[in-house]
């Protein structure tokens, strides 16, 4: 790193080892790699820096608290890796697609994912709706400061296998954010809705989450429509 990127970016706390235990190493070659390469890429911003393990790196890692044992997981909008790659440092039994449509990202998470030798980490160029037509369903979509969750889970919730579940990093205002994303969830064939805190007793401010879950239908029936439009789509622009 260079030095001003050295001086700025502290040392990891004494959680961080609790969290990523063994891959407490690769967490924090990737957070130098955020503090740098992230940082001169534009990818983020250099005054978050100073706060990238607190604010970043163990935000998202927290996440594994409510992923559920050995699913396929897509990381929509995953930018520098948030939360994917965190994730998938504490949780080895995770299959995560990185889903970015921004090339200069695509590049930097492919570039993260051999130097950490993230074996189960794939990473997909596009935008949800452009790679429905190709993308196989998974159990879990992630996501953290990508859109407003309306938005957010139009893109996400289709990329689900039927019983699925979204689960978005959020901050305060994730209760007010969901009462008035419900009429939206409704139409995309969610049945459950919570928000639920990880990292509590880990973490100072623990991560706020909210999990979309959707049923077998209707939602399985729209989506399976929406696949074949863009199949049909696809096959037409070859």
């Amino acid at each position: 790193m260079s030095e001003a990127s050295a001086a700025e970016l502290p040392a990891p706390p004494e959680v961080a080892g609790e969290i990523f235990g063994e891959r407490l190493s690769d967490a924090v070659r990737y957070a130098e790699l955020l503090a740098e390469v992230a940082v001169e890429r534009g990818l983020i911003g250099p005054r978050e820096v100073p706060r990238l393990w607190e604010r970043h790196l163990l935000n998202c890692a927290v996440l594994s608290e409510v992923v559920p044992e050995s699913v396929t997981v897509c990381d929509v909008g995953s930018g520098a890796g948030l939360p994917g790659i965190p994730l998938a440092l504490v949780r080895p039994d995770l299959r995560i697609t990185l889903l970015e449509p921004l090339l200069r990202r695509t590049n930097f998470l492919r570039e993260v994912v051999e130097l950490l030798g993230l074996e189960q980490v794939s990473v997909v160029r596009g935008r949800a709706e452009e790679v429905l037509g190709s993308f196989e369903p998974v159990h879990v979509v992630t996501a953290r400061a990508v859109a407003p969750l309306d938005r957010l889970a139009g893109w996400g919730v289709p990329l689900l296998r039927p019983y699925g579940q979204m689960l978005a990093i959020k901050g305060d205002t994730a209760e007010e954010e969901l009462r008035g994303a419900r009429a939206a969830l409704g139409k995309l064939g969610v049945v459950a809705t919570s928000v639920t805190r990880a990292g509590v007793g880990l973490l100072d401010a623990p991560s706020t989450v909210v999990r979309v879950e959707v049923g077998e239908s209707p939602g399985g029936v729209r989506f399976a429509g929406k696949r074949a439009r863009a199949q049909r789509g696809s096959r037409r622009r070859r």
